[in-house]
């Protein structure tokens, strides 16, 4: 899962994005308005956590921009407002949720996890295929009643694939998704995390292989046109 963080204040970004970044999220951070618009606008986020008191645009205006160019993406609201009349504009610019500064960051990430769960954006907290399950909330992962023991990037591309279940995803579908934008990352590197994850998975197991290749395209998992 992939996050937007628009912040100007560099430390509360930082801290921020170290925490989301030890919840197994990929997370990009921009400190103004109108690069946190283009980040939003270039690429696919799964949350977008917008601050209002921003240079050279403000989180309203970005968020209305954004809802404007037909984006859906959950935009949680990050302010040291909290007046009635400041919810109400970020609701009605079209954020779906607002948090007040300061905050915990427990609070913050209890927001991120709702915003994840609602309907529009489908993605349960525990996520199957066959019998192996994924506890988002918990980080937990099992195969039949064993507990399977991940990285932090290998949960990340785990919980990625299951999200996506059958579908076939691209070497770049996942370097862009589990990866932030800064990280020096290559085809190469996914290839090792899908071995990783194979190790882990599915040889120490009977029975079907979950995670599969469709050559020339990339990689699914549970799908049924794999090769």
């Amino acid at each position: 899962m992939k996050i937007l963080v628009v912040e100007d204040e560099h430390r509360v970004a930082q801290a921020v994005r170290e925490g989301l970044e030890q919840e197994s999220y990929a997370v990009d951070v921009e400190f103004d308005g109108e690069d946190g618009l283009n980040a939003a606008l270039a690429d696919d986020y799964d949350v977008i956590i917008l601050d209002v008191m921003l240079p050279l645009m403000d989180g309203f205006a970005v968020c209305k921009a954004i809802r404007n160019a037909d984006k859906h993406t959950p935009i949680l609201m990050l302010t040291a407002k909290d007046q009635d009349a400041d919810v109400v504009s970020g609701l009605d610019n079209g954020a779906d949720d607002y948090l007040a500064k300061p905050f915990s960051f427990e609070v913050l990430i209890a927001r991120v996890h709702a915003l994840l769960r609602r309907p529009k954006t489908a993605t349960p907290d525990i996520l199957a295929v066959e019998d192996l399950t994924l506890n988002t909330i918990t980080k937990k992962v099992f195969r039949g009643k064993k507990e399977i023991y991940l990285s932090v990037k290998e949960f990340a591309i785990l919980e990625y694939m299951m999200r996506n279940r059958e579908k076939v995803l691209s070497k770049q579908n996942i370097m862009s998704h589990v990866w932030d934008f800064d990280s020096d990352i290559l085809p190469n590197n996914v290839e090792v995390f899908i071995a990783y994850l194979r190790a882990k998975v599915d040889k120490p197991f009977k029975g079907v292989n979950l995670i599969q290749t469709v050559r020339g395209f990339g990689y699914t998992i549970g799908g049924s046109n794999a090769q």
